[in-house]
């Protein structure tokens, strides 16, 4: 059996929340293939925090913008090590202008957006220039952009978590109060995709075999395990999927019959979220 680390199962810890014994049995039976270990805990009914995109905690600031006719939205992640760092006013404002540039030059990418020249030197250029200025590691982690006819951007407290949306309409009253509230819910529910639609032929077959796995753990006849897997991604949809999610502002209300109670052709077209750790 391979020998598993005390940090090892710590990791796994505090990427899932599960427990200590359950994290190393994960670990064991996956011979130490993080991913592989999430999903054993996943079949066996344990409950898994939503961290398992980011293996390791990281400071740093998350910046959302948007241009001055909301047609354009980008969010930018600047990482760093330390709190202290990721706190300080001239840190926040250096991101604050990266993302402002992003906003002027509408780059596709982050790679573009790095080789964008920002008061005479590269961007790239420039997060090295903090590097030497402050002592420690400075990288981008992260870029997005929206390009619709309503771009909203939001920033959760903090500068930890950013997220931008894009509606299809930007004439309906009160659209920038409407897509700040969805832009909240995207940063408080973390959806995985817009609609059902969306979501990958790759996360649907996880998430049906690991509908199987559960019910069969729960005893149920093997006949009944398709019914019952396709009743749980069922409500996988229904919980992770932005457009079908309940509002978090009108209780049992789906995010799409609230957009459609505003206008009935009102909906998102797309969403970024960004977040630190």
């Amino acid at each position: 059996m391979i020998k598993i680390t005390a940090a090892e199962v710590n990791n796994l810890r505090k990427i899932t929340g599960a427990g200590m014994m359950d994290c190393k049995k994960a670990l064991q039976e996956s011979e130490g293939d993080v991913e592989k270990a999430i999903d054993i805990l996943r079949k066996k009914g344990q409950k898994v925090a939503s961290k398992r995109a980011d293996k390791e905690a990281k400071e740093g600031v998350v910046i959302a913008l948007a241009n001055e006719d909301n047609s354009f939205a980008a969010v930018v992640m600047v990482n760093c090590e330390t709190d202290f760092v990721a706190k300080n006013e001239d840190f926040v404002n250096f991101v604050r202008s990266i993302a402002q540039k992003a906003i002027d030059e509408k780059p596709k990418s982050i790679e573009e957006l790095k080789g964008l020249d920002l008061n005479g030197r590269t961007v790239e250029e420039n997060l090295n220039d903090q590097l030497g200025k402050i002592g420690e590691k400075i990288q981008l982690g992260g870029y997005e952009f929206i390009d619709a006819p309503a771009s909203v951007a939001y920033i959760h407290m903090g500068n930890k978590l950013a997220t931008i949306v894009g509606l299809n309409m930007n004439d309906v009253e009160g659209a920038a109060d409407i897509g700040k509230d969805i832009a909240m819910q995207v940063a408080a529910m973390n959806p995985v995709a817009l609609d059902k639609e969306s979501v990958s032929q790759e996360v649907i077959e996880k998430e049906i075999e690991i509908g199987k796995d559960q019910a069969r753990q729960e005893g149920k006849p093997e006949e009944m395990l398709e019914k019952i897997s396709m009743g749980k991604l069922n409500k996988f949809f229904k919980e992770n999927t932005l457009l079908n999610q309940e509002f978090i502002k009108v209780s049992k209300t789906p995010v799409r019959d609230y957009l459609k109670g505003k206008h009935k052709d009102l909906t998102v077209t797309d969403f970024k979220r960004l977040m630190l750790g």
